[in-house]
Formats: structure tokens, sequence, C-alpha cells
């Protein structure tokens, strides 16, 4: 009886792995690799929802946008409101209004989406919202998770705060509306775990809490992280 050539065999421990971890877990993995991250920040990822409190969300029939303040409030005085601000940040090529009085506004640039991917333009008029800005944490979902006990001036700074604002596709941010990590991810496989590293981290800075189900929806993502080097 003959063996089968060592390509066979390779071939055939992949079918076997395929069918037994299933393929989307390979097809994740691989995607995960894209987007590397350090050791310390995945521990300390881990370590940040592992202190998260666990509780039952608060009512949110009382939340409205207004409760956050004015939108893209120009908090950090530097003279341009903070959506201008992000769109000059995560776009490339970017062009900015030539006008002296109006020299922040980013009037057209290319982004590169981290949540599909994709690559869209971006140029301010009729079709400006085909990029979003997105808050990683949403309003409403902070709103139910600690932001509900908070004052006006601190709302204020969170809804404007960079670290918690990214520049991305205006239907996958519609998609997302103020959805929590157990009810909506990225859908750029492999993002997920740089994703939630920075919802744990926002959620740790300002003292809010996660459920149950986000919490193991976090938790999911975070094991399937690739650590670079």
């Amino acid at each position: 009886m003959s063996c089968p050539p060592v390509a066979g065999w390779a071939l055939l421990l992949v079918v076997c792995l395929a069918i037994g971890l299933g393929a989307p877990w390979w097809t994740t993995a691989r995607a995960a690799a894209r987007f590397p991250v350090s050791a310390a920040d995945l521990a300390a990822a881990r370590a940040g929802l592992a202190a998260l409190p666990v509780r039952p969300l608060d009512p949110d029939d009382d939340y409205v946008r207004e409760k956050f303040g004015q939108s893209w409030a120009d908090v950090d005085g530097n003279g341009c409101d903070t959506r201008n601000d992000v769109l000059a940040r995560d776009l490339r090529d970017t062009r900015l209004d030539p006008d002296p009085a109006a020299a922040c506004v980013v009037l057209r640039g290319t982004l590169d989406d981290p949540y599909t991917g994709e690559v869209v333009p971006f140029a301010r008029g009729p079709d400006s919202a085909d990029v979003q800005i997105d808050h990683v944490v949403a309003l409403a979902d902070a709103w139910r998770t600690g932001a509900r006990g908070w004052n006006a001036q601190r709302r204020l700074a969170f809804a404007n705060d960079p670290a918690n604002l990214l520049a991305v596709s205006g239907p996958a941010n519609q998609d997302k509306g103020a959805s929590d990590a157990a009810g909506w991810l990225p859908p750029q496989r492999g993002y997920g775990c740089v994703y939630v590293m920075r919802q744990v981290r926002i959620k740790v800075a300002y003292g809010l809490w996660v459920t149950a189900d986000e919490r193991a929806a976090m938790d999911a993502q975070l094991a399937g992280c690739v650590v670079s080097g």
C-alpha cells in the first residue's frame, strides 16, 4: 500500500482543521493578523475589561443627543470644531478650505474605512454623509451605562474626546447606531479586536460599566487578537 505524498497529507490536514475547528475560525484568525496589537496593550485591555463593573442598563427613555451639549464643539480651543479635527486626522489626501476664515474646514479627502475596509471618497456637500464621525462608545450607550449621572461638562467632554471618535463609512455608522459590542461589531474581519480594545479603554477612562452580554462579546474579540512581534 503506497502512502499519499506529502502534499496530500497537507491538504488532508487543512481539510480536517476546517471541519474540526470551523473554516470561519481560520478566516477570522488570518484577518486578525492584519491588525496586530502589542502584548502590553492586549494585557491592559484584558485587565481593563476584568475591572469594568457588570450591571444592567440604566433607562434611556430620557436620552436625547442634546444631553451631551453642542454637536462638535471646539472643546480644545484650537479654533476648529471637533468634526473637522477628526476628518483632518483620519483622512488622507485632504484639501482644506483656502478661505482663512474657514481654514479648518476639510473640503475633500479619502477615508480608508477601518470598519468595512472600503476606500471612501469624501467631498463636503450633498454627499458629505458618506463619511461620518462615529462615537466608538456610542453616546446613547454611554448614557445607559453611567453617563446619565454625569454633569453637563463631563458629557460635553466625552462627546468630543478624540479618543472616542473615528471617521468611518456613513452606512456602517448608521448600521451600528447606538449598539454596544454585543449588538454590533465592525464588518471588516479582524478589526473587532482593535475596536473592542478601544471601547474598553474608553469605558475604563470614564468609569462606565458593561452588561453581561457586552462583556462576553468583548472577551470573545480579545481572545481573537493577534499579538505583534
